[in-house]
């Protein structure tokens, strides 16, 4: 019985999910969106910041063994976050061509009413 009634329950949902009124949910999927937009230069500059950090560290504790060693682990970090963003970003890119999505606009498509 519990195996019908999670069967129906699976096949309605569908029904209901379409039934709804979606506008407050594509407005804050938009939001989200340009949040997350926002944030990824910030993430960025950040990252370009740590490795400018580590290298003025470096270049400064020309006698301290132990502070160059520090400059270079926040040089060699800094390097790969921009490496792991530069390269996530060319991949979703390379999804995105390949599956047409277009990827100007900044807009998040949800499922809306069927009229």
């Amino acid at each position: 019985m519990k195996k019908v009634l999670g069967t129906i329950a699976l096949y309605t949902l569908p029904f209901v999910a379409f039934a709804q009124d979606l506008s407050n949910l594509d407005s804050a999927a938009t939001q989200i969106g340009q949040i997350v937009n926002n944030l990824i230069p910030i993430a960025a500059a950040l990252a370009l910041l740590f490795f400018f950090w580590g290298l003025a560290v470096f270049i400064l504790a020309a006698g301290d063994e132990e502070k160059r060693k520090s400059g270079k682990q926040m040089m060699i970090w800094g390097v790969v976050a921009l490496f792991v963003m530069a390269t996530i970003y060319g991949i979703i890119t390379w999804m995105a061509s390949l599956f047409g999505v277009n990827t100007g606009d900044s807009s998040i498509l949800v499922p809306t009413q069927i009229n």
